[in-house]
C-alpha cells in the first residue's frame, strides 16, 4: 500500500513540484491550500504518513497548523516536515519546539526532500 503524504503549501507549482518528486516514487500525495484548507485536509486523512507545510500562507501560517494539530492527539503522531523560502534559525526552533521533525529550504532539491520523507516515513 502506497504511503500518502500531505502537501500544504499555497504555491500550486511547489505542490506540483512535490507530487512529482514524491508519486514517482511511490507515494500517494494529497495537497491543500493554505493553513486552513490543511487543517481540514488533514482531518480527513488520519491515515497520513507524513505532513510537508509551508510556513508562510494566507489565512494560517504553517507554524500556527503545526501548533494546531499537535495538540489532537489522534493526528499528532503523523511527523510534520517544513519546506519554505525562510531558514531563520529563530522559525526552525520554534518549529522544532512545536514539534516538527525537519526543515527544508525553497528551492529544494528533489532527491534531498525524497531522503527526508523516506526517513521520516520509515
Amino acid at each position: 500500500m502506497k504511503k500518502k503524504v500531505i502537501i500544504v503549501d499555497d504555491s500550486q507549482t511547489i505542490r506540483e513540484q512535490v507530487g512529482v518528486a514524491l508519486r514517482s516514487h511511490g507515494f500517494d500525495m494529497v495537497d491543500a491550500v493554505d493553513g486552513v484548507d490543511g487543517a481540514e485536509v488533514i482531518r480527513r486523512t488520519p491515515d497520513a504518513a507524513l505532513i510537508i507545510c509551508d510556513v508562510n500562507m494566507p489565512r494560517r501560517s504553517g507554524l500556527q497548523l503545526l501548533d494546531d494539530l499537535r495538540k489532537d492527539e489522534t493526528l499528532k503522531r503523523i511527523p510534520f516536515l517544513m519546506l519554505t523560502t525562510e531558514g531563520q534559525p529563530e522559525l526552525i526552533d520554534q518549529a522544532r519546539r512545536n514539534g516538527a521533525k525537519g526543515w527544508l529550504v525553497k528551492p529544494f532539491k528533489p532527491e534531498l526532500l525524497l531522503a527526508a520523507v523516506r526517513k521520516l516515513t520509515a
